[in-house]
């Protein structure tokens, strides 16, 4: 390749063109390939380039603690977990129909594990995705106080195509921040879908959120259009020592 048609290729930023057609052309050569053939050829893999980057993009901006998947998920040591209803929701089909997805357990019975493979399910299907462990959502909402940036926040939050909300629990939360996340999930509501994890039934949620009232509207539309997935097996995490 000479140098006129690698900075012509670069600056049309066609990398994996550029990284390939030496290669390529000494194997059109040899099979004797048209031009057309080989300009799929070269083509096809500028495109698998870009599909790789775009969804490597997704899943940085994503911000997965680790990189679950239901593939990998220990199906086998956690009985009381329906594959079949999660391969279901796999189908992505709840994307589409903004249904939230809550998993309600105990610690370390795979809750988390679960909504990061769905997330990533979602994210290698073109969809962009959030995942953010819940003290740290609140947190984020209080200081948004401090700056007045609320509204911001807010905007960026209901835009995602699917937010999971890890491990909603005891937290010692502020009048304030309840009612931004009360406006977060109104916002999302019919419109995006949310996963939350969580150790709490529905009706232990007033003890952390205050506001009876608040609550009892954000759990009508929190579950108007939702999959409640109970999971009461054993710990995933093996005992040390």
């Amino acid at each position: 390749m000479n140098d006129d048609i690698e900075e012509l290729l670069r600056a049309l930023r066609l990398r994996k063109i550029a990284e390939i057609l030496d290669a390529e052309l000494a194997t059109a050569d040899q099979k004797e390939l048209s031009y057309r053939e080989l300009l799929a050829r070269l083509f096809r893999a500028q495109w698998h380039q870009r599909q790789e980057d775009a969804l490597a993009w997704r899943i940085d901006r994503a911000k997965l603690p680790e990189r679950w998947t239901l593939e990998t998920f220990p199906w086998k040591k956690q009985p009381a977990v329906s594959q079949k209803q999660i391969r279901n929701l796999a189908e992505l089909e709840f994307i589409g129909k903004a249904e939230n997805i809550v998993f309600i357990g105990p610690t370390a019975v795979g809750k988390s594990g679960l909504a990061m493979g769905l997330l990533m399910k979602a994210l290698q299907n073109g969809h962009r995705a959030l995942f953010v462990p819940a003290q740290d959502l609140f947190d984020e909402m209080y200081a948004s106080l401090a700056d007045r940036s609320s509204r911001r926040l807010l905007n960026r939050l209901a835009r995602v195509d699917v937010l999971a909300i890890d491990e909603l629990g005891y937290l010692n939360l502020r009048p304030e921040q309840t009612n931004i996340f009360f406006k977060l999930m109104e916002e999302r509501y019919r419109s995006k879908p949310t996963i939350i994890t969580t150790n709490l039934e529905y009706e232990e949620w007033h003890n952390f959120l205050g506001n009876k009232a608040l609550v009892e509207a954000l759990l009508s539309r929190l579950r108007h259009q939702c999959h409640t997935i109970r999971i009461s097996g054993p710990s995933l995490r093996d005992p040390q020592g």
